[in-house]
């Protein structure tokens, strides 16, 4: 019998492509959601059991944990992750659990400007603490930012408060779905690493730009917005907790923290992850 993973976040980009890969795998799944929709409902219909839970709840995060000897843990970009974070690491010692996928970012750090960069930082340490061996992942800037900059894209704008000479490696949140699923079907090796996770290939905000321009077929060029407009743009309303993020992260990515490459994504899930060109191709209905 495989063991039951629980999965948090299960319907969010990562979370559910994690949950699909180990629900193939034959590994039962209770997925982690804040609400019943279509997303959990798909999930239930491959076979997960949904258990609906505030991370914010001890009580219930307590009951999720029934039964469950490992875990993916993740929390929005909103207040809170820090409580999050020690409800989750508190359930899982009461439940003897074996191993936990933590997902941090790459910008977290102790000196970190983003208040969220510094939170994740502060979690990986409870983590670290808590007793249940833990491994942290430190993503770069997700793909997936380009989908919810959709309608700017349609218009041929990649307008973005990062400046034109800083450089990341974007990656796809099924790449790192892949990843943790790896991790939480054999944690074996894993306990105690912190894997920064990129895409293959670095590039500039113009140089993005363009990519997606190219494969899209289109012209998108590059501007230089504040983060205030960024989050009115994409989010449609001002949210200070992220706007204090990408203004910060904008700091970092002009100081060259969030550049470099690593191959994590291919040594633990034996495949290469997405180029961006490939992940804007494979959703190019998206912006059309």
């Amino acid at each position: 019998m495989q063991p039951t993973i629980l999965i948090g976040g299960a319907t969010g980009a990562t979370g559910s492509a994690a949950a699909k890969i180990l629900l193939e795998k034959g590994f039962g799944v209770r997925a982690l959601a804040h609400k019943e929709d279509g997303r959990s409902g798909q999930l239930k219909a491959l076979g997960a059991e949904v258990f609906v839970a505030d991370l914010l709840d001890f009580r219930a995060v307590r009951r999720a944990f029934d039964g469950i000897k490992r875990a993916y843990f993740v929390y929005p970009m909103r207040p809170g992750l820090v409580q999050a974070t020690a409800h989750f690491a508190q359930a899982a010692l009461e439940a003897s659990a074996e191993f936990i996928v933590n997902m941090s970012q790459k910008t977290a750090r102790s000196d970190a400007p983003s208040d969220s960069a510094q939170q994740h930082w502060l979690a990986e340490r409870i983590f670290d603490r808590a007793g249940t061996p833990v491994a942290h992942l430190h993503p770069t800037a997700f793909c997936e930012w380009l989908l919810y900059m959709r309608k700017m894209i349609r218009e041929g704008r990649y307008a973005v408060a990062f400046q034109p000479t800083g450089r990341f490696a974007p990656i796809a949140a099924e790449d790192q779905g892949a990843v943790i699923a790896a991790i939480l079907a054999d944690p074996t090796g894993h306990a105690g690493k912190t894997y920064p996770l990129t895409g293959p290939v670095e590039l500039t905000p113009p140089e993005i730009a363009e990519t997606v321009g190219n494969t899209l077929g289109k012209t998108v060029r590059y501007e230089t917005i504040t983060g205030e407009q960024w989050v009115l743009e994409v989010a449609g309303q001002d949210i200070p907790f992220l706007t204090q993020h990408i203004k910060a992260i904008a700091e970092m990515h002009r100081d060259g923290l969030m550049a470099g490459t690593s191959d994590f994504v291919e040594r633990i899930t034996g495949r290469a992850p997405m180029t961006l060109a490939e992940f804007v191709d494979k959703h190019r209905a998206v912006w059309l």
